[in-house]
């Protein structure tokens, strides 16, 4: 995690969510109500909101909610072994 007096490289990653078809597949239900959780700077807060999200829909069972790593996609040479 990066410290706020120094801020370290930002890995950007996207926590999102929704209602799946079967839980066989990642295939949603309605694209359009996706819950869109938001997007983080750091692995650390991104599993922080999909924590939270995940504890607030325990009991709905299609529901699953991911956390991207967004970086990754924008630049591949990032290394996974990053705190990530």
């Amino acid at each position: 995690m990066t410290s706020p007096s120094k801020p370290g490289k930002q890995l950007l990653h996207l926590v999102f969510g929704g209602e799946l078809n079967s839980l066989k597949d990642v295939d949603f239900k309605d694209l359009s109500k996706l819950d869109v959780v938001g997007f983080f700077p750091d692995y650390a807060s991104a599993y922080q909101a999909w924590l939270g999200k995940a504890r607030e829909t325990i009991d709905q069972a299609q529901t699953r909610y991911f956390i991207v790593h967004l970086h990754r996609l924008l630049d591949p040479s990032t290394e996974a072994k990053k705190a990530d």
